[in-house]
């Protein structure tokens, strides 16, 4: 599914660069899989890496597999635009039924009157809500979950979970969390970000007791 060649990616800091992966040679299968790490590790980074929204400093980063944009990730969305005008300019990239996405999105997203307006004027969890919908109403292979399963009320956390259930047999996640119960139920195998390494575990409890151990 993703394989990764001698890849490395570092951020510029005041107090120096701070290393998120060195030199990672590793060959991901097609499950859902957890990524767990202290803060600060690069969990999120990862997801950006593998999603193709940025690139490593080196190295080669191979996907056969359709992703999703990390979902709850604004940056893909034009602030100037309305809700309804951003989806359909994805709708276009991806080539799908401008209309039935529309539709599905509105729906699934509850933004009401926001849909139309900027998204400028959205609050984070709006505009969180907005690429949930948006990332569910496209058939990806894989969907990537950055802590996105707490956005909106109860009832829009028990529609999004059941999304998820949806298409888990057709497509797989990769999600980072703090919570070990979502990780536990979405997920069976895990990936430990640490120190600019990263370990895959097949066995999930394996990998949940490794992240303890780090948080010791």
């Amino acid at each position: 599914m993703i394989e990764l060649f001698n890849v490395s990616k570092t951020y510029k800091l005041k107090s120096g660069r701070k290393t998120i992966l060195n030199g990672v040679t590793a060959s991901i299968p097609w499950k859902n899989i957890g990524v767990l790490g202290r803060n600060g590790a690069g969990k999120s980074t990862f997801l950006r890496l593998i999603s193709g929204i940025e690139e490593p400093d080196s190295g080669i980063v191979k996907r056969s597999k359709s992703f999703s944009w990390p979902i709850g990730f604004r940056g893909s969305f034009h602030p100037m635009l309305s809700g309804i005008e951003n989806v359909r300019f994805v709708a276009r990239l991806y080539g799908q039924n401008t209309e039935e996405m529309i539709d599905k999105v509105e729906d699934f997203a509850e933004l009401g009157q926001f849909f139309y307006e900027p998204v400028k004027t959205y609050s984070s969890g709006m505009g969180a809500r907005l690429a949930f919908g948006l990332s569910m109403a496209i058939k990806f292979e894989v969907f990537l979950v950055d802590e996105v399963m707490a956005v909106g009320d109860a009832k829009f956390q028990a529609k999004s979970k059941a999304a998820f259930k949806a298409m888990l047999p057709t497509s797989r996640i990769i999600m980072v969390s703090h919570s070990m119960s979502s990780i536990r139920e979405y997920c069976d195998s895990g990936l430990v970000i640490d120190n600019g390494r990263m370990t895959y575990f097949e066995d999930l409890e394996e990998a949940i007791a490794r992240y303890a151990e780090l948080n010791k």
